[in-house]
Parts: structure tokens; C-alpha cells; sequence
């Protein structure tokens, strides 16, 4: 049997939940450019813009992967095309002395800071920090012993599926909660850098929530903020981008992040969308009430005479509403006039004669 999912899950005092606005995690990931004061700057515009969140990545080049000349530590298409995987992340790393400064930064501004591990100790040096949550890449998804160790630390766990299948989601799902994260939540993925849309394939996001009774949120690699707002309207609780200064600045990752102005329509966007979803409802609401008199009912559209026959070219369906409901004009056509009846007047039950037995 699936565990109840929780109502709301808190990172850091944050209720995440159907009934709580999306919580939006803004990735620093390397765009940083080895520059700490560059990382601070795009944490300030992280608040500045509403995110949620900053996160970051925890690992060097030699916890990651290891120098090796063989082609298969070299990445073939895409944004890193002929790179070396010891290279690129050489590059791309956070270096862990900055991680004292950047959560103590993260405090200072009012926004959460947490991290992806990519091996135990990475976990060791954020439990020093007292971190809040836990987040699981795409590509460490099927390290079930590093998810082992997360969950054991009891913290919220956020986990990415990009690129697997059903059976290892299961897989992680299980160990996750076997080793002690009750808190849990899953963010659909695709792991293309950037993802086209047509590739997003939302229609997973509720079907991932019911299958492991998870919330579920979108870690999104796609141009834009379009593909978040709709996964919002399909049940996303959680939105991650990764995000820099200026696309144009260059960086590892700067191709497919966001901009700070579209960070702040990201939060501003999935906000609306989650207002728009509000509730089942037929209620006549606040902001419509004031124009239900300018519905169509039935006037007089030509003076008519006491006891002349009622037709479609004195009466008829037109706006404003303080008539008869257009449904009743059928009833009436035929009927005669019980008195004068000036145009522009809203018909009434008792201007028309009783319908004939």
C-alpha cells in the first residue's frame, strides 16, 4: 500500500504542498564561474526575484569522476561536445571551502540554501552545515547506497527522475523511505540540456505523484518559463530552474538558465497559475458579480399596445439582464399585451396575458 502523501512538507519552516504556492528552487549549479562573489551576487537576485531557494552542487572533479583519457570520459553532442568529464567538472565545481559563506549568505538574505551530494562526504560537509533538505541528480538517481546515506540523516529529500525508468524510480523511492526520508518528493525530469518542450511530457507529473504517493514537482531544463507554468496547472509543487546573471556571460550551464527578470516572472507566473487553479466551484465570484445585470433577458424593443400580440420584432433576447430569462421567449411569442408597454422596457410575467389552455 502507498504511504499517505503528506498534506505539506517544511524545508526550512516553508510548507510545500498542493495548498501552499509552488516552491521555486533556483539552481546556481556552475554558473558561478569560479567566482564566489558572482555566486553572491546571483543569490541576492535569487531573493530579489521571490525564489524559494538557492541550490547548489557538492562534489570536486575527483569525488565525480576520475582524469582519464579513454573516450568514454569524453562527452560526445550536446553543450559539452569533446569535453572530458574530469574537465568539465574541474570547471564547473563549487568549491566546498565556499560553502560555509555561501549558506551563512543564504541566512543573512532570508533564503534557503541546500545542495545536491555526489558522494558521502559531500553529505558529511552539509550535515556540518546544518542543512535543511537533500536534493538527488537525475544521474545519481541509481546510487541507491548515496541515497541510502542521505535519507539516514532524516532530512526532506527532493529527487530528480530524469532518464529513468519506472522500475529504478521504485527502486530510489524504496530506499529512500527504508532508510528513513518520510519526507519525500519527486520532480519529473528530462535530462537534456536544453529540453525541447514537445520532450516535457507533463501528463507524468500527476501520474507520478499517484504512483508513488509522492508530491511532485518538474525540474526544468527547457528555454523559458511556459513549461513550468503549465506543470504548476498539472499539480507541481516544487519548480527548479537553473538560473545565472547573463546568459550572455557564458558558463557551463548558462545556455539553458534563466535570467534574473525571468526568474522573477518564473515566480511571479507559477504564483498566478496556483491562484488559478482555486477550487471546484459554480459560485458567482466576487470580480463577475457587478456584471451579471448585463447578461441578455427579454425587452420590448418596439412600444407595443394594450392587448397587442407579443412577436419576435417587439420582443426580444438583448442585454442588460432585468428581464425575463431569454429561455422563456418561446412561452410568451403569441400571448397579448395585459397593457402598453414602452420599448426599453424588461419584460415581465405580469405585462403578458395567461398562456391559453
Amino acid at each position: 500500500m502507498l504511504p499517505h502523501v503528506p498534506e505539506a512538507i517544511a524545508i526550512a519552516g516553508r510548507l510545500i504542498g498542493q495548498t501552499h504556492p509552488p516552491y521555486v528552487i533556483a539552481e546556481l549549479s556552475a554558473n558561478h564561474m569560479g567566482d564566489i562573489n558572482r555566486a553572491f551576487k546571483m543569490m541576492e537576485e535569487a531573493k530579489a526575484a521571490g525564489a524559494d531557494a538557492v541550490k547548489l552542487q557538492t562534489y570536486t572533479a575527483d569525488t565525480i569522476t576520475i582524469a582519464h583519457d579513454d573516450p568514454s570520459f569524453v562527452i560526445q553532442g550536446g553543450l559539452w561536445d569533446g569535453r572530458s568529464l574530469h574537465d568539465l567538472y574541474q570547471e564547473a565545481q563549487t568549491p566546498w571551502d565556499w560553502h560555509p559563506a555561501l549558506f551563512a549568505k543564504g541566512a543573512e538574505l532570508g533564503i534557503t540554501v541546500f545542495s545536491t551530494p555526489f558522494d558521502p562526504t559531500a553529505i558529511d560537509l552539509l550535515e556540518s552545515l546544518n542543512t535543511p533538505a537533500y536534493k538527488v541528480a537525475s544521474f545519481e538517481l541509481v546510487d541507491l547506497p548515496l541515497i541510502a546515506r542521505m535519507a539516514a540523516t532524516g532530512k526532506p529529500m527532493i529527487m530528480s527522475t530524469g532518464m529513468a525508468s519506472l522500475g529504478e524510480i521504485e527502486e530510489a523511492v524504496a530506499t529512500a523511505r527504508n532508510n528513513g526520508c518520510y519526507d519525500l518528493i519527486l520532480l519529473h525530469c528530462v535530462s537534456g540540456y536544453p529540453t525541447p518542450p514537445a520532450d516535457a511530457n507533463l501528463r507524468t507529473l500527476p501520474h507520478l505523484a499517484a504512483a508513488f504517493g509522492v508530491q511532485a514537482g518538474l525540474s526544468d531544463h527547457t528555454m523559458g518559463v511556459a513549461v513550468s507554468l503549465a506543470a504548476v496547472a498539472l499539480g507541481a509543487t516544487v519548480i527548479e530552474k537553473h538560473v545565472t546573471l547573463a546568459r550572455a556571460d557564458g558558463g557551463p550551464d548558462a545556455a539553458f538558465s534563466l535570467e534574473p527578470a525571468e526568474l522573477a516572472e518564473l515566480v511571479r507566473g507559477t504564483r498566478a497559475a496556483w491562484e488559478a487553479l482555486g477550487r471546484v466551484t459554480y459560485d458567482v465570484e466576487a470580480s463577475e458579480a457587478g456584471l451579471r445585470q448585463f447578461r441578455r433577458s427579454l425587452y420590448a424593443v418596439a412600444d407595443i399596445a394594450a392587448g397587442e400580440v407579443l412577436t419576435e420584432a417587439k420582443v426580444r433576447s438583448i442585454r442588460p439582464g432585468f428581464g425575463l430569462k431569454p429561455k422563456y421567449l418561446p412561452d410568451i411569442l403569441g400571448r397579448t399585451a395585459q397593457r402598453a408597454i414602452k420599448r426599453g422596457e424588461p419584460m415581465d410575467w405580469d405585462m403578458v396575458s395567461p398562456k391559453k389552455s
